[in-house]
């Protein structure tokens, strides 16, 4: 499918097959970008305030890398402190989706990012903070804004959602599905892809940026091929409204609105130099442990974005990160473990997180009862103690513009059991129940967004040459 044909579909012939890994390739020989590393002292427009050691742009825009004191009084880690970006802004998070002959395409951009550990991604028709938008960096004005600003069309999602709360200080941006029935070309690096291949893509390891997932978590259900298997298609069946569910959507708000009521977290922002346990040297920000992560910079020089070049400080894990739903059929309906997790960036002190979201490395000098539950459990699983009951494998990156080839263990694993009967940090949700909170704000945490996108993923069955079986894999992160 070439782009001039892509963008308007009007007879009812079968969509040609699209390799978008040759497609990504071609944007990455047309888009080059070279990342290179600089010493945070030597970061071109960028200075440490010598009253604070906060990091920031000499413009006073787009964002600084301040020190957070995070106060949790009772807990096994009371009490800590940290660098954290601050960047007080909603972005837009756009995708436009349009029909044809009933199948739903979605306008999807080849995008590069300096922290893509592989080159560009499938990402969402608009990812633009609002520096970006209003074009503080004076580059060119983004590509189909004008669909988002002031929706044109029919809105099928539209909610601010936050970002990782353990990296980012109150971070959130909006998130939009807006259908359109005109004629839009794809412009290039753009294409309209079938949102059955978009899904596909979800188990093909750092394919589909962290942006486009998230999106995607918020798009209502939408008809799909017949699931191939009797998990997918429990999982369709799932997220149809009508189905049961373990606990009442009432019950589940009661219970979080409890945790955030009764949670004493304590997170204020301190000058950088002011963190402890951290230390700068050698151009970079870094824990004196040598877990969690660095503060690293980079110069950027890119051809095909809106702005040819720039540097900026960045946050580089320390290891790859598992993030892992545990799924149970209960009368028939798919059930997910989530857990009322506290980080200090939200905006509302605790969201919905995974069953197991944490880097299993970062635990091993803390004591057990600091050691996440469920994460053996799920460790066992991958490795080899559960045959055939995890449902999905896949590592994908999170967002290459703030931070430096982070990436996660994504994993599904289906129990027959409930291996925390009665624990108050955790509830089963029905499929249908995460769609309905996902229709609001600040309920679901970006990496239980990114897990929801691969789990309706499944329920499309193959797409275009993309099995339904995602690929395993051997990513160690014990």
């Amino acid at each position: 499918m070439t782009a001039s044909a892509s963008d308007d579909r009007t007879r009812g012939e079968e969509p040609a097959i699209i390799d978008v890994h040759d497609w990504l390739q071609e944007v990455a020989g047309h888009t080059s970008m070279e990342v290179t590393r600089l010493p945070l002292e030597e970061l071109p427009g960028w200075h440490t305030d010598p009253a604070t050691g906060n990091l920031r742009h000499d413009s006073g825009g787009f964002f600084t890398v301040e020190g957070l004191d995070v106060r949790r009084p009772g807990e096994p880690v009371p009490a800590w402190t940290q660098p954290i970006i601050n960047q007080p802004e909603t972005g837009i998070l756009g995708i436009l989706l349009k029909r044809v002959d009933g199948v739903p395409y979605v306008l999807m951009q080849a995008k590069n990012e300096p922290g893509n550990p592989d080159g560009p991604q499938v990402s969402p028709t608009v990812q633009a903070t609002r520096s970006n938008y209003t074009r503080v960096h004076q580059g060119r004005a983004v590509p189909y804004l004008e669909f988002f600003r002031e929706p044109r069309g029919r809105v099928l999602a539209d909610t601010r959602q936050s970002e990782q709360g353990a990296w980012f200080y109150r971070k959130r941006n909006r998130n939009m599905v807006v259908e359109v029935a005109e004629r839009v070309p794809a412009a290039e690096g753009f294409r309209w892809l079938p949102l059955a291949r978009v899904y596909g893509l979800l188990a093909v390891p750092d394919r589909v940026n962290m942006d486009a997932r998230t999106v995607l978590s918020c798009l209502p259900s939408q008809r799909g091929a017949e699931p191939a298997g009797a998990f997918a298609a429990a999982v369709a069946r799932s997220r149809d409204a009508s189905r049961g569910a373990r606990h009442e959507l009432g019950e589940i708000l009661s219970w979080l609105s409890g945790v955030r009521s009764t949670a004493d977290v304590r997170a204020t922002l301190v000058p950088l130099d002011r963190v402890r346990g951290w230390r700068r040297s050698g151009g970079r920000i870094s824990h004196e442990s040598g877990r969690f992560f660095d503060v690293i910079g980079v110069r950027v020089e890119a051809r095909g974005r809106e702005v040819s070049g720039w540097s900026q400080p960045m946050l580089a894990p320390v290891g790859t990160g598992l993030v892992a739903f545990l799924v149970r059929r209960i009368g028939g309906v798919v059930h997910a473990l989530v857990r009322a997790r506290v980080d200090p960036g939200y905006t509302d002190v605790v969201e919905l997180a995974p069953t197991v979201q944490c880097t299993p490395g970062n635990y091993d000098h803390l004591p057990p009862a600091a050691r996440p539950p469920l994460v053996d459990l799920v460790l066992d699983a991958l490795a080899g103690a559960a045959p055939g009951r995890v449902r999905f494998d896949t590592v994908l990156s999170e967002e290459g513009g703030r931070f430096h080839h982070a990436r996660n263990r994504y994993v599904v694993v289906e129990t027959d059991d409930d291996p925390l009967p009665g624990h108050p940090g955790f509830r089963w949700l029905a499929l249908h129940q995460i769609d309905d909170l996902l229709r609001h704000s600040y309920y679901l945490n970006v990496e239980a967004r990114s897990l929801t996108a691969c789990l309706h993923g499944l329920a499309w069955g193959p797409a275009y040459g993309v099995p339904s079986r995602p690929r395993m894999l051997t990513a160690a992160v014990r």
